[in-house]
């Protein structure tokens, strides 16, 4: 898969948009599927998706998205919240695509996504949250930071030397600045008032997104459905993307075809 990079500017800020070329197609023509738009977690890049965006694009228009301030994106010069973030991406949407998307965010993504899903429902068809934070009940950054080393010890070198390196690249301010909006946000709410189709996605062994949050999670929102992937962290997406494309792309109602078939390229 061929990986196309652009950047794009709105209000000030800069986007990074990465988009998949898939090396395989269906088959047998079926009916236009909705756009796969991922959105990273705190400190993170869309290098984390690169798997993931590789195996969902052989079924499916794939889109992954550099939030501003990360990715080695330049920071914007005033405080970014979740509400501002959320509107920004409601900006770029009907640019990066035609219709209502599949988004789909990963650990503070999640509540990027739950926000434009709350401001902005007739652009989300479905939504998909990946390791969802925070945990209401232990919603402080100490926890997290115990949560975080935890799961750090599990992750296997190669994704902690990716997700180490991009936190270097966001730099201390800018994701101590995050960090406090991210536990200041009641995601529990949020979803609970959304009534699009919402899937919740964890890895079995993800001490920041643990079994019973997410439980809580799936029991607020309207329709919902809750996977757990054995052998999966926090970033699951990355150690799983096999089964994490599946249950994506069950999640969306698409058949696929050829996605699954092989695991090799990006290691």
């Amino acid at each position: 898969m061929d990986l196309r990079r652009r950047r794009l500017v709105l209000d000030g800020t800069v986007f990074g948009i990465v988009t998949g070329t898939a090396r395989h197609h269906p088959l047998v023509p079926t009916a236009p599927v909705p756009t796969v738009v991922l959105v990273h977690g705190i400190g993170m890049s869309h290098r984390y998706h690169r798997r993931l965006l590789r195996m969902l694009s052989a079924e499916a228009p794939v889109v992954a998205v550099d939030l501003p301030g990360f990715g080695g994106l330049p920071k914007p010069r005033e405080d970014v919240d979740i509400g501002r973030m959320a509107r920004l991406l409601i900006q770029l949407l009907p640019i990066l695509c035609g219709g209502p998307v599949i988004l789909v965010g990963h650990s503070m993504g999640a509540q990027w996504a739950a926000e434009v899903a709350h401001l902005a429902p007739h652009l989300v068809r479905s939504l998909v949250l990946i390791g969802p934070v925070a945990d209401d009940e232990h919603r402080s950054l100490p926890a997290q930071a115990f949560a975080l080393a935890l799961d750090s010890v599990g992750e296997s070198p190669a994704t902690n030397a990716l997700v180490f390196a991009d936190y270097l690249r966001c730099g201390v301010p800018w994701y101590l600045a995050q960090a406090r909006h991210m536990l200041r946000y009641a995601l529990e709410d949020v979803v609970g008032g959304l009534l699009m189709p919402v899937l919740v996605i964890r890895g079995l062994n993800d001490p920041i997104a643990g079994s019973a949050w997410c439980r809580r999670l799936r029991d607020r929102a309207v329709v919902s459905h809750l996977v757990e992937i054995p052998g999966g962290r926090h970033v699951v997406h990355r150690s799983e993307p096999r089964a994490v494309c599946s249950a994506i792309l069950d999640h969306a109602g698409v058949a696929p075809a050829r996605a699954l078939a092989s695991d090799d390229g990006e290691r």
